[in-house]
């Protein structure tokens, strides 16, 4: 391979692990590195305005991928500013590495400059954080790390990378490409579950996590329509099941329909296929017993342990979910199937619920979600952060194909707009739409430059502004009515922010305002954001502020 410098050996490292896009802030630390991006347009090292904003575009090519998600970032507060990322890849269970610019080797231990300890610093929400202490072992480190990182339930790996192992100069062999393992469910266990639903009367399933592929999809939707299976999807999974299929019949997120929590808790069955079953999908672990379910639980995950970590299943499988979709779908349907009725039921209560409520104020949230459906084509992809806003796109958008959803169920505000810059570098076709509340916005929004300085179109921002940390006041109210502190905000002129970045910048005040404005950020070459002011009564789909104070102090 000839000698090469150690950030020539780790770029092409992520050359051959098929690594599309590197994103990062530059640092001192890392200029090796920087200089093996040097001529290249693959890897492509796209250049963002923090560190935060770094790891968030990487969790998501993550998603959007399956592959790991590549984020690089100087020692001390860039790598502290990058933890954000890593908490979202490590609920999220998603594939990623995070390479940390590190002090030189020489100087360990003396509280030098910007000196960290990233083993204890990530330790406890990475799969495995570790040094490179030889620039010939390049190769070996990054291709363990993609293989950990995707390997049983995947997530974030961090690897710190001394400036004099940068530095220093190889003649070493590169590394081949990682493939993914799949795990083929026992054929006994298979059978076992094929029993199981002969006998059902009232089944159900619950779909989540990740590792899922297009092809899998295909084969659980396959499978459910034999079947006439009513599936549910966890907490912002819910691209897994194109939500116009006969067969889905909701979400288990924040809010969720009470007649699907209901059939959940009736059913006699339930098959549970790659979620974790984690507190929002599971309700704040109020909807099945803990360590036994009341109901029969039947559950398939790629990682041995996460079963029974939780929950004690009567049947657990393990397998990853391309295997154990490819195995559903080949079950022959049964005969007799006394759940199609109760499915039939279940969808027209979630087209019910699907439908937008009125709210107060001039601006109707559920007329922004029906022009937003009007105009965009199916396979956009919608991303949000956190915040109260997100139970309108959450519960109320039509998820199409797989990877349509870009959300994070780690509750991470500011994910949002990095998760839509990565959505439309790997696909610029795709329109893509990130709803981010006012709070959520400023979190990250200075990655607008990011977006304007690598072309991106298509890409409309709704900054949905009430003015305040919603889902704090919403809790606040609850808990303490009307004693507001610490909750309300003062927010610029989000239109003239985005017009300051060379961003197309609208405001929009009324429902009938919102469709041309829609227009017009569609047409503009680059991205776009309206900023949609809301009545701050309109806290939620389902109630207001003053209902809630109301019911507080009655209490």
């Amino acid at each position: 391979m000839g000698e090469r410098h150690g950030g020539t050996i780790l770029v092409d490292q992520l050359e051959r692990q098929g690594i599309a896009f590197c994103f990062g802030v530059p640092g001192e630390s890392y200029l090796p590195v920087l200089d093996g991006f040097y001529g290249r347009n693959r890897p492509r090292f796209i250049v963002c305005r923090h560190e935060g904003g770094a790891s968030m575009m990487a969790e998501a090519m993550g998603k959007l991928t399956g592959r790991p998600g590549i984020a690089f970032v100087t020692r001390g507060p860039g790598a502290t500013n990058a933890a954000s990322g890593v908490h979202v890849a490590q609920q999220d269970s998603t594939p990623l590495i995070l390479f940390v610019g590190q002090i030189e080797s020489g100087t360990r231990e003396r509280d030098a400059f910007q000196e960290i300890d990233y083993r204890r610093m990530f330790g406890g929400i990475a799969k495995w954080v570790a040094e490179i202490d030889h620039v010939a072992r390049i190769p070996e480190m990054v291709h363990h790390a993609f293989a950990v990182a995707l390997s049983g339930r995947p997530g974030p790996v961090v690897l710190a990378l001394p400036e004099d192992v940068l530095h220093a100069r190889a003649t070493v062999e590169d590394a081949p490409f990682v493939e993914t393992v799949p795990i083929w469910p026992d054929p006994v266990r298979l059978e076992a579950l094929r029993e199981r639903l002969a006998r059902a009367e009232r089944p159900f399933v619950i779909v989540g996590g990740s590792g899922w592929t297009q092809q899998a999809c295909a084969d659980l939707a396959s499978f459910l329509m034999r079947f006439e299976l009513p599936v549910a999807a966890g907490f912002r999974r819910q691209d897994i099941v194109d939500n116009e299929h006969p067969c889905y019949v909701g979400d288990l997120g924040i809010g969720p329909n009470p007649a699907l929590i209901e059939r959940v808790r009736s059913a006699d069955l339930l098959l549970v296929l790659g979620s974790r079953l984690s507190e929002m999908t599971a309700q704040g672990y109020t909807l099945l017993g803990i360590p036994k379910p009341e109901v029969p639980l039947v559950h398939v995950h790629p990682d041995a342990g996460e079963l029974g970590k939780v929950y004690a299943p009567e049947l657990a499988i393990c397998a990853t979910m391309p295997a154990i979709a490819a195995a559903l779908a080949a079950f022959p349907p049964p005969e007799r199937r006394p759940w199609a009725k109760d499915r039939a039921r279940l969808r027209e209560s979630y087209l019910a619920w699907r439908t937008p409520p009125e709210h107060p104020g001039a601006l109707q949230m559920g007329e922004v979600i029906r022009q937003l459906r009007a105009r965009l084509p199916k396979d956009a992809i919608i991303t949000n952060g956190a915040g109260n806003y997100c139970a309108w796109p959450n519960r109320f958008w039509p998820y199409g194909p797989f990877r349509s959803q870009l959300a994070p169920t780690s509750g991470s505000m500011g994910y949002g707009l990095p998760a839509a810059i990565a959505a439309k570098l790997m696909d610029p076709a795709r329109p893509v739409v990130c709803f981010a509340g006012d709070g959520c916005f400023l979190m990250t929004g200075q990655e607008l430059a990011t977006a304007v300085q690598y072309g991106i179109r298509g890409l409309v921002v709704l900054v949905v502004n009430n003015r305040m940390y919603g889902t704090i006041r919403m809790h606040q109210e609850r808990e303490y009515p009307g004693r507001v502190s610490g909750t309300e905000l003062v927010n610029p002129d989000f239109a003239a922010y985005a017009r300051a970045f060379g961003c197309f910048g609208a405001q929009v005040r009324t429902s009938a305002e919102f469709a041309p404005a829609l227009e017009e950020a569609l047409a503009f070459p680059g991205p776009a954001v309206i900023e949609l002011q809301i009545d701050p009564e309109a806290i939620s789909p389902r109630t207001t502020l003053s209902a809630i104070r109301a019911a507080a102090l009655a209490r």
